[in-house]
């Protein structure tokens, strides 16, 4: 059984997520999702407009068809990566930067591969929170 994970804040969770859950089952049977700790988030963003608690977050995940696993981390880094069972490493077109090179050069030395997965068009959660908060 080969095993993608992919993470995120899945706050407004919308049909961008669920299409980027489907993407995941393409490369592997088994889908592990990452949900970002609420905590952790306001810890360093303390304005920070969270909709749903880390756990509810977590519920509306589980209850996806779709996905297998939920699992709750808090910053994505290495010492998440090394805590979950994994195959293959599922980033957005988004995720840039030192930090998303230093988890893919991890995940290649430890042989588990990296795919990039297209973003929905026209779809977008800060786009959604800030004309939910326009209103």
């Amino acid at each position: 059984m080969t095993k993608i994970l992919t993470f995120g804040v899945y706050d407004y969770f919308h049909l961008g997520h669920l299409r980027l859950f489907k993407q995941c089952k393409e490369h592997a049977d088994y889908l592990v999702v990452a949900v970002q700790d609420g905590d952790y988030i306001l810890k360093y963003k303390p304005d920070a407009k969270i909709l749903y608690s880390t756990a509810e977050r977590v519920e509306i995940i589980e209850a996806l068809r779709v996905v297998d696993e939920v699992v709750v981390y808090q910053t994505v880094g290495v010492a998440a990566l090394e805590k979950i069972d994994f195959d293959i490493l599922a980033l957005g077109e988004d995720h840039v930067g030192e930090r998303f090179d230093e988890i893919t050069a991890w995940c290649r030395r430890h042989g588990k591969s990296v795919v990039r997965l297209k973003r929905t068009p026209g779809i977008a959660s800060s786009e959604i929170k800030n004309s939910l908060m326009r209103g």
